[in-house]
């Protein structure tokens, strides 16, 4: 959202040239909204990275695209950005996607408990 906005003030690149490329990156890495918005996605970065050494990949990086649905909750609400039927059929499907590998993983990690914990009453039986 940050790096939308503030791009939304950075001059449109057209023609396409080197000078205007170069223009337009110190125009954005001068905007406070931009560098806001980079300092957000860096959070989100380390954060994934965090979760990566603790969980599945692939339970983990599908729920990413929870990201899809954030914005474009908040493209309609805080930018009025219009969003077509087809666009909301697309954010109800990765909820529901989303959903079922959250479901996914949280029953996983249920058996892996339950079968942990016969183990060790196995293993206290003399």
């Amino acid at each position: 959202m940050f790096l939308k906005k503030g791009m939304m003030t950075v001059p449109e690149v057209r023609p396409l040239t080197v000078s205007k490329v170069l223009s337009v990156v110190k125009t954005a890495a001068t905007n406070g909204q931009i560098l806001l918005g980079v300092f957000c996605q860096a959070v989100f970065f380390s954060c994934l990275l965090v979760l990566m050494t603790q969980a599945d990949i692939s339970f983990l990086w599908p729920l990413t695209g929870l990201g899809f649905v954030v914005a474009t909750v908040a493209g309609a609400i805080f930018l009025h950005e219009h969003v077509s039927s087809v666009r909301w059929a697309g954010v109800i499907l990765s909820m529901i996607g989303a959903a079922l590998i959250g479901s996914s993983g949280h029953a996983k990690s249920t058996r892996e408990a339950a079968s942990q914990a016969v183990t060790q009453l196995q293993h206290r039986q003399p």
